[in-house]
């Protein structure tokens, strides 16, 4: 007899990775199986488009190598070596280690340290409703946004801006600092979309020719680290030419003339010899600009991985105000929208029990952290036990071999909440094995677009697999934490969190699958002032008082530029270290996620080096030779590609790779630094010198 198969049907949801785009998804289901993944054309922004990766998301969801069962480390940490356990003993031993560390060193000493694996604000955030109750170290989120987000507040106030869909309604669209082409295709949709309908250039700003830079319209080459310079030039062309809109300035800005006589010396000649990019090109792009007044900047994350990110971003942001781009519909400067949402999450969060005397471990330099530094430890006690979700430092962190030696204590103990066995979990104690987006619930927000949307529970979890959400609750029990939100179901805590936000009930949400929260067209663009007291954009950076949360300001922040410039604090070539590397991200990756899946890796191939031709024959290195690639922090080993499109003295190694696809287990994280960035911290991830070396 046949067994019956149910039809195939379609579900819908949201991509819950690590990307501005938070697209919303139709799925196909037959049984218990996911097949093609397509972007929904009913939601305006994903617009029927996602990435490739995401596309093939079955091989992801039903790879064979996914945990499916609880394991206890039986060999020496990294070895790989597990052996199953239930789940009860698992969780038991859990609480036995939390509580001895707590009863040894303080409940400080317990370090629950997560990030953007998942976008889902129930499964992502709630592990803070743990740390909470039980005065654990809290945890500082610091490796992605810090210096991005400082910057565009330092001059908006606010992070949110212009409707992203209004990029198809511009008459220049300026993508600066990111690769959507590979990390936020949608940003493509609607920029293409005012190409073919408008007329539109499109104008890319990177320190590479990406795969967006060759669809560019106007290509624009720098240096890392040299956008603020480039700024500054356009500002002063605009200037001197009669472009800035004086009257705009005059009514929304707050010190123009300081501005423009600030930038009297800051010449397209200037900014050629910092950025590489003729001066003859700077002019023709700032008079692009102020001709343009549906000039969309679209400023992204990656040129801010510096350590003068957070003023660079403040500089583009500034363009915007000088041409008076705000004021006109497919016009001025959008990061994300951030701020539009208004969340309550005090119960996902526990934020009703947070106590801000308990210390902030900063997320960048858990390398430090677990090797004992005191000031890392903010004068307090070594962690001694950690449990991590949807994150895998021992990858992504900088001073990634500080990082695996924290993680390498005999005292320590760690257990990891995974989908995978990625690096981070084979230096566990314990490996949990977790849902992925279609085995729960969850909410999801758009970073670069204005949509809420929620992703039910397609199809049921493989083997043991157990939700974020569900792992929190269950070791809440145990540890004798006390908060409601340990009672409510994933779905009560989406419902409350409508309904306490004022954003309707779940059960709304369900029937329109997504809810669009765009503001209007007068507070998307500030016509009504931005926010701060005065209403006045900030041209003028006051960089304490950006209003931004961290422990402290971090960083040399006293010797911020106020007005936009080139801060000269990047890792700059010298005659040791003569390149600058660039660590950007790779098409079919996401930071270490995508790393497993057959189709992703058969169009990566390898961990290459980007090498300039000259570059290459000065230093007699080959196509596809191993190159050794040493910064001060260590050195690494990867297969060279010659390639033309980055000025002379820049290297660049896209990707993520697992640390075991380099020789000597050896990742690209090896080459990068987690001092802090100013104002408010972050990893300068783009910002290293090193030096090359051919091997045979």
């Amino acid at each position: 007899m046949n067994q019956h198969v149910p039809p195939a049907r379609t579900g819908h949801s949201a991509c819950p990775h690590d990307c501005p785009s938070t697209c919303a998804l139709d799925i196909e289901i037959s049984g218990n199986r996911i097949g093609r993944v397509r972007g929904s054309s009913a939601n305006s922004y994903t617009a029927g488009v996602i990435c490739a990766k995401v596309a093939r998301y079955a091989e992801r969801a039903h790879h064979p190598d996914r945990l499916t069962q609880p394991l206890r480390r039986t060999g020496p940490k990294g070895s790989g070596q597990f052996a199953p356990i239930s789940w009860d003993d698992a969780l038991d031993l859990i609480a036995d280690r939390f509580t001895e560390a707590e009863r040894r060193y303080g409940a400080e000493s317990v370090w629950p340290y997560y990030y953007a694996g998942t976008m889902g604000l129930v499964m992502r955030d709630g592990i803070n409703r743990l740390t909470h109750a039980k005065g654990y170290s809290r945890f500082f989120s610091s490796i992605c946004v810090n210096p991005a987000w400082s910057g565009f507040l330092a001059g908006a106030g606010r992070l949110a801006g212009p409707d992203p869909r209004e990029m198809a309604k511009s008459d220049l669209v300026v993508i600066w600092g990111t690769n959507p082409v590979s990390t936020q295709v949608n940003v493509m949709t609607h920029a293409v979309r005012a190409r073919k309908e408008r007329g539109a250039r499109i104008a890319v700003v990177d320190v590479y020719r990406s795969p967006t830079m060759e669809q560019a319209d106007i290509p624009i080459l720098i240096r890392p680290g040299t956008d603020g310079a480039l700024a500054c030039a356009i500002m002063h062309v605009l200037f001197r030419d009669g472009l800035a809109d004086r009257a705009y300035l005059g009514r929304y800005a707050d010190d123009p003339a300081g501005l423009e006589a600030h930038l009297a010396s800051r010449t397209p000649e200037w900014a050629e010899a910092i950025t590489g990019l003729p001066a003859a090109e700077i002019e023709a792009f700032a008079h692009a600009i102020g001709r343009t007044p549906r000039t969309f900047i679209r400023a992204g994350y990656g040129f801010t991985r510096s350590r003068n990110g957070a003023v660079n971003m403040h500089a583009v942001t500034c363009i915007a105000t000088v041409a008076g781009s705000w004021q006109h519909e497919g016009g001025g400067a959008f990061h994300t929208n951030g701020a539009i949402f208004g969340w309550r999450k005090s119960m996902i969060e526990g934020g009703d029990l947070l106590d801000r005397s308990v210390r902030q471990l900063d997320q960048s330099r858990i390398g430090a952290v677990l090797s004992g530094d005191p000031a890392a430890l903010a004068g307090g006690p070594p962690v001694m036990a950690m449990l991590v979700q949807n994150t895998n430092p021992v990858s992504v962190a900088p001073e990634q071999e500080l990082v695996k030696r924290g993680f390498a204590r005999e005292d320590l103990f760690v257990a990891v909440h995974e989908q995978f066995m990625t690096e981070t979990a084979k230096m566990a104690d314990l490996v949990l094995p977790a849902t992925m987006f279609v085995e729960h619930d969850d909410i999801y927000q758009g970073g670069g677009n204005q949509y809420v949307i929620f992703g039910p529970r397609l199809i049921d979890p493989p083997g043991e697999c157990r939700s974020n959400h569900d792992l929190v609750c269950d070791l809440a029990w145990r540890l004798g934490a006390d908060h409601p939100g340990f009672a409510m179901s994933a779905r009560e805590h989406v419902d409350w969190l409508l309904r306490e936000s004022g954003r309707g009930t779940l059960e709304e949400l369900e029937a329109k699958r997504f809810i669009d929260v765009q503001p209007d067209f007068d507070t998307a663009h500030y016509v009504k002032g931005f926010n701060w007291p005065d209403g006045r954009f900030r041209l003028k950076a006051e960089w304490p008082k950006v209003p931004y949360a961290a422990p402290s300001k971090m960083g040399p922040v006293a010797d911020m530029p106020s007005f936009p410039d080139h801060w000269a604090v990047t890792e700059e070539a010298t005659e040791d270290f003569p390149f600058r590397l660039v660590t950007s991200p790779a098409r079919s990756f996401l930071n270490s996620t995508f790393t497993e899946t057959p189709g992703s890796l058969a169009r990566e191939k390898r961990p290459e080096l980007m090498i300039h031709p000259e570059d290459a024959a000065t230093l007699g290195i080959l196509a596809g030779q191993r190159v050794e690639v040493a910064s001060p922090r260590g050195a690494v080993v990867l297969q060279a590609r010659l390639f033309d499109g980055m000025r002379r003295g820049v290297v660049v190694a896209e990707s993520i790779w697992p640390n075991a696809a380099h020789e000597g287990g050896r990742g690209i994280n090896t080459l990068t630094g987690a001092d802090s960035i100013a104002p408010v911290g972050g990893a300068a991830f783009h910002d290293n010198h090193v030096r090359l070396r051919a091997l045979g």
